[in-house]
C-alpha cells in the first residue's frame, strides 16, 4: 500500500454519503472540513460518526490511528483553504455540481485532487467549467461509505493519469478498493448493476409477482451470499462444472432469448409510489432507523471478517488495511 501524506481534506456537502466521507476521513487520522449549509450538518455528522467509530473499530480490531478534527465551515472558502484533497457530496444536479466545482477549483491549492463522489454524472462535463481541470476526477463510493471498500474513479477527458493514480493511492489509504472505470459511461459500473436489478425487482412489485421483502430475501438468501465474493461470472464459470464457462453458456445461453426480464422501467405513477413505500414500512417494522443502521453495519463487518479468514474480495482489502494500520511508514 503507497504511503499517503495528506493531512487535510475538504468534504463539499454533508449529507449522508458526505458523512461517510467525512468519518472514513476521521478514523484515519486525517483533519477533516466540510462546508455545507444546512444548520444540522454538525448533528448529522456526530451521529454517522458515532456509527463508525463503533463499526470500524471492531472491523479492524482496535487498530485504528488516532482520529482527525473535524471543523464545520461557514463558507466554502474557509473549508478548502489548506486542503490537499476535496470531495464533494453534493445531489446529483449537473447544474449545481459544475457551478461548486468552478468555485472549488478557484480557491484550493494548485495540487489539490478535487473528487466528486457523483453516481453517475460524467466527468468530462463536471470539469469543463474548472481551472486546471486535470485535477478532477470521480471518485464514487457506495453506503456506508465508512464501510464499503468500493470505491468508482473515473476521470474525464482533461483527467491527468496523476490524479487518477493519486487519488486511487489515496483511497487505498483509507482501507478501501479503488476500481478504475477505465470508460466514461453514465453510471459507471456497479450502479448500471444495481439498475438493472432494480428495474426488474420494480416490474415484480408493480404486477404483484412479489413484495420488497420478497424480493430482498430472494437476493440475501440466495444470489447476493456468492456476490459478497464473487459476483456473477466467476459464479457461472462454476456453475459450469469441470467445462467452465463455456459449458455453462452452452446451456444457459439460449434462456437470455426468453421474455424473462423487462429492462425498460414501469411506468412511474403514484400508485407504484404507495405501494412500494407501503411494503417498504411493512418490511421495516417498527424498527428505528439507528438500528437498522447498526444491524447493517454489524452484518456487513461479519462478512468482510469471514472473508479476510480466507484472504479473498473484500476480506483482502480489509486484510491489507489492517497491515497498513499497523506498519503506517511501510510503503
Amino acid at each position: 500500500m503507497s504511503h499517503v501524506t495528506v493531512e487535510r481534506v475538504a468534504l463539499i456537502g454533508g449529507g449522508v454519503i458526505g458523512a461517510g466521507w467525512g468519518a472514513r476521513f476521521l478514523l484515519n487520522g486525517i483533519d477533516v472540513r466540510v462546508y455545507d449549509p444546512d444548520p444540522e450538518t454538525k448533528r448529522k455528522f456526530d451521529a454517522v460518526y458515532e456509527n463508525a467509530e463503533r463499526a470500524c473499530t471492531e472491523l479492524t480490531r482496535g487498530g485504528l490511528p488516532e482520529p482527525g478534527r473535524l471543523q464545520i465551515s461557514d463558507t466554502l472558502e474557509h473549508a478548502c483553504a489548506g486542503a490537499e484533497f476535496v470531495q464533494e457530496s453534493l445531489p446529483e444536479r449537473m447544474a449545481l455540481k459544475q457551478s461548486v466545482l468552478a468555485q472549488v477549483s478557484e480557491i484550493t491549492p494548485h495540487d489539490a485532487i478535487i473528487a466528486s463522489s457523483t453516481s453517475g454524472l460524467l466527468p468530462t462535463q463536471l470539469q469543463q467549467n474548472c481551472k486546471h481541470p486535470e485535477r478532477i476526477v470521480v471518485g464514487h463510493p457506495f453506503n456506508p461509505v465508512y464501510l464499503m471498500p468500493l470505491v468508482e474513479v473515473c476521470g474525464g477527458q482533461q483527467t491527468s493519469p496523476e490524479t487518477i493514480s493519486t487519488a486511487m493511492n489515496l483511497y487505498r489509504h483509507l482501507g478501501m478498493h479503488p476500481l478504475h472505470v477505465r470508460k466514461e459511461v453514465d453510471a459507471f459500473i456497479a450502479d448500471r448493476l444495481m439498475e438493472a436489478l432494480w428495474r426488474e425487482a420494480l416490474h415484480m412489485i408493480n404486477e404483484d409477482v412479489a413484495t420488497a421483502e420478497e424480493i430482498d430475501t430472494a437476493l440475501s438468501y440466495g444470489p447476493g451470499l456468492r456476490w459478497a465474493f464473487m459476483g456473477s461470472f466467476l459464479t457461472y464459470r462454476l456453475a459450469g462444472g469441470e467445462a467452465g464457462m463455456r459449458h455453462f453458456l452452452e446451456h444457459f445461453a439460449p434462456a437470455l432469448e426468453l421474455p424473462w426480464t423487462k429492462l425498460q422501467a414501469p411506468a412511474w405513477n403514484d400508485e407504484l409510489l404507495d405501494k412500494l413505500c407501503a411494503q417498504s414500512d411493512d418490511q421495516a417494522g417498527d424498527l428505528p432507523l439507528r438500528d437498522l443502521e447498526t444491524l447493517r453495519d454489524n452484518c456487513l463487518v461479519a462478512i468482510i471478517q469471514g472473508l479476510s479468514q480466507h484472504n479473498y474480495a473484500a476480506g483482502k482489502t480489509l486484510t491489507e488495511y489492517k497491515n497498513h494500520l499497523n506498519h503506517p511508514d511501510a510503503t
